[in-house]
This record gives C-alpha cells, structure tokens and sequence, in this order.
C-alpha cells in the first residue's frame, strides 16, 4: 500500500501570521515538522505544501520537495487535495498540519490502515488532561459513537456534563489519513452550516453522512497557534537539544 505524506504550510494564519517559517532553535517550524514526518516507516514520500514563496525557498534551502498549491485553497484539506494531483497516485494521502514541531512519528503511523478499500477517512484524537485546554476554542473537541466514528466536532465543550462528571473530552489532532475516494468527496462537496459556523474541516464529512474515524492516541503534542504556543515549543525542543535527545 503506497502512503504520500502531505504537509500542508499556509502563511497567512489568522493567529500567527508566518509561523510556518518562525524559527525553532535555528531552524524553520516547517523544517521541525518535516523531519519528524520523514521518520514515519510507513511513509513512502513526503512533501510541503504551500501557496508562498518564502515558504518554497526555506524548503529548497533545506532540500524539503516542495509543491506550490493555489492561493485560493480555503482548508488544509483542499490543499491536500490539490497537491495530491500532482504527485504520481498513492492508496492513502496522511496530512500532519504544518503547525505540529513535536509530532512524534510513531502517532502519524498510527493514522495510516493496515488495510483498506473505498471511501477512508481517519483522524488522531488525544484525551485532555488540563481543563483550560477543554474551553480553549482553539482546541477542536470531538464525540464519537460506539465504534470511534465522530459524532460531532466543536470548538466548545462536548459534551456538556450535566447528568455526570464520569465523561474524558478528546481533542482532534492536527493528523488526518484520506483514501483518493475521501479527498474527492471533500474537493466536491460544498460546506455545510455546521462547518461554516464551527470553521472545521472535518465536520463536511460528518454533516454529509460520511465515517471519520477517530483513533485515541496518548500524545502530549502541541498545535502552534500562538505567540506563547510558540515559546513553549522553543522551550521543550532547546531542552531535548541539551539532553542529546534530538539533534540538528
């Protein structure tokens, strides 16, 4: 089964605007992502994704493949899809967010099937331990049914624990597995109300009827999406550096 890997790397955040190419210990963000991706085994190519230059040239720079994507891709996803037309056709196209420096690539294995046939969708999902994360709205919750589908996702906290307590919230991952079938659907389906008022991606699978499947992992990774986010992942990669447990 061949796996593309897609990094998906828009400049114009709304939150943090470049923070592809903010430095991490001498070193773009893009750069951190990429090399933890390149690491997955079950991997067979991966590439960045992205509609600026500056972000083209750091990846040239650093010998990162490369594929400019138009600037009029709306979601990750989009631009997933679009650069996936332009590499030779695989079975399972993985997108891990170019906001994910501390991906381990041991998790993104874990969003890749062992086997699988038709329509495909697939999301990591981690359990939150400290509550402020839980009423953060940049940290997209999520409720599944019995099988691990999702129910729905939202920015606010799901469910709400009115009759218990007895209850764990997930988080969505910045980490999603698609068959062609699954990125054809998404390219070719308008947003629903759910997705516009939310703005998340994946809820155009759900409101349409369609599995995504949600995989727990344990995981203590962090999306950047701010200024402090941003001096964290500093912090925990200049302490990993010392300790000899990465290297540049």
């Amino acid at each position: 089964m061949r796996t593309i890997a897609i990094i998906p790397a828009r400049y114009q955040s709304s939150r943090l605007a470049g923070k592809p190419l903010m430095d991490i210990c001498g070193r773009p963000m893009i750069w951190w992502v990429h090399r933890q991706v390149k690491q997955c085994r079950r991997i067979d190519e991966v590439y960045v994704a992205t509609d600026n230059e500056e972000i083209r040239r750091a990846c040239d720079g650093y010998g990162i493949t490369c594929l400019m994507t138009s600037p009029n891709c709306k979601t990750s996803t989009e631009r997933l899809y679009e650069a996936a037309q332009a590499v030779a056709p695989a079975d399972v196209y993985v997108c891990v967010n170019g906001d994910e420096p501390l991906i381990d690539p041991r998790l993104v294995e874990q969003v890749i099937p062992g086997s699988m046939s038709g329509f495909f969708a697939a999301n990591l999902m981690a359990e939150i331990h400290n509550p402020v994360e839980v009423v953060d709205n940049t940290n997209i919750k999520v409720a599944t049914d019995p099988n691990g589908n999702a129910l729905f996702l939202s920015r606010s906290p799901i469910p709400h624990p009115k009759a218990s307590m007895a209850f764990s919230y997930y988080k969505h991952l910045g980490v999603l597995a698609y068959s062609p079938q699954a990125l054809a659907f998404f390219a070719g389906t308008p947003k629903g109300p759910m997705e516009e008022i939310e703005d998340i991606n994946e809820l155009r699978f759900v409101e349409h009827g369609k599995k995504l499947k949600m995989i727990p992992v344990q995981a203590n990774t962090l999306s950047v999406d701010t200024a402090k986010d941003l001096e964290y992942v500093r912090s925990i990669v200049q302490n990993k550096l010392k300790k000899g447990e990465l290297t540049l």
